[in-house]
C-alpha cells in the first residue's frame, strides 16, 4: 500500500487578460494569505514570453507580492510588432499592477531579463520624469543597447515581430549607462559569467555607475545566458533583494 500520496495542483495565476492589446497574467497571494501590498512587473527577453517567467511568479506570491507578467508586442499571445512603445507598456502595467492594489503610490519593481534587463532599467529612468516611478529593478545579463542593434540588423537573430525603425530610434534615445547612472533606487544586477550573448564585463561596467544605497551585482559562476531567471535559488536572492526595497511593503510590515 501507498500512504499520504495526493496531486498538488500547481498555483494558476489570479487573472489573464490583455491591456492595450498586451496579453498578461495577474499573480496574487492566495487566501487566506493577506493581501498583496507590493507587487512586480515581470519584462521578458527577446522571443520570449511570459510563460517563461511564471515559476518567479509563484515564488514572489508565496512571500506576499503581487506579480505581473506580460508578453512584449510581437511575442506570445500579444500581437503587433515591438516597436518605439516598448517602454510605454512596462510603464502601463506598473500603473495597472497599482491598481489592482488599491494604492496610486504602491511599491513596485521591475524585473527584467536580457532584452528586459534592458527596458527595466530604462523604464524605471523614464518613469521618474513621467510621474511613474519604480523602487526597485532586478535586471538579469541586461542586454545593450548596442547589442539589441547588432541583433536586429541580423535576420536570424531575433523571430519576434518589430518595426525595426521604431525599435532602432528607441535604443539611440535611451543609453543603458546614461539611465544606470540617473537611478536613485537600488539595482540588483545578475549576470552569468557563461553568458554567451551577453558578456558579464557589460553588467560590471553597469555596476560602476549605480549609486544607490543597496544596489550590486552579483556574479555566478559558469552558467549561461538564461540560467539565471531559472534558478529557484537565485530567484529567493532576487526576492529578498525585492522585499527589502519595497519596505514598509510585505517585508517591513
Amino acid at each position: 500500500m501507498v500512504f499520504g500520496l495526493r496531486t498538488v495542483t500547481p498555483l494558476l495565476p489570479a487573472q489573464t487578460g490583455t491591456l492595450r492589446g498586451a496579453a498578461f497574467t495577474l499573480w496574487l497571494p492566495p487566501s487566506p494569505a493577506p493581501p498583496a501590498r507590493a507587487g512586480v512587473v515581470v519584462v521578458h527577453g527577446a522571443d520570449s514570453c511570459k510563460e517563461s517567467h511564471h515559476g518567479f511568479a509563484r515564488a514572489a506570491v508565496a512571500v506576499g507580492l503581487a506579480v505581473i507578467c506580460f508578453d512584449q508586442r510581437g511575442h506570445g499571445e500579444t500581437g503587433g510588432r515591438l516597436d518605439g512603445g516598448a517602454i510605454d507598456d512596462v510603464l502601463m502595467f506598473v500603473v495597472h499592477l497599482r491598481g489592482v492594489l488599491g494604492d496610486r503610490t504602491a511599491p513596485v519593481a521591475l524585473r527584467g531579463s536580457s532584452m528586459g534587463g534592458y527596458l527595466a532599467l530604462v523604464a524605471a529612468a523614464d518613469g521618474v520624469a513621467r510621474g511613474v516611478p519604480t523602487q526597485a529593478v532586478v535586471a538579469i545579463c541586461p542586454a545593450s543597447a548596442d547589442g539589441l542593434r547588432r541583433g536586429l540588423e541580423e535576420e536570424d537573430r531575433f523571430s519576434f515581430a518589430a518595426d525595426r525603425d521604431a525599435l532602432r530610434a528607441l535604443l539611440d534615445a535611451h543609453d543603458l549607462t546614461a539611465a544606470a547612472g540617473e537611478l536613485t533606487i537600488p539595482v540588483l544586477l545578475m549576470h552569468a559569467e557563461g553568458d554567451e550573448r551577453v558578456p558579464i564585463a557589460h553588467s560590471r561596467e553597469l555596476a560602476e555607475v549605480l549609486t544607490a544605497p543597496g544596489s550590486r551585482l552579483i556574479a555566478v559562476p559558469g552558467g549561461h545566458h538564461r540560467s539565471i531567471q531559472h534558478d529557484e535559488e537565485l530567484q529567493a536572492v532576487s526576492l529578498r533583494f525585492i522585499r527589502r526595497a519595497l519596505e514598509p511593503g510585505p517585508a517591513g510590515g
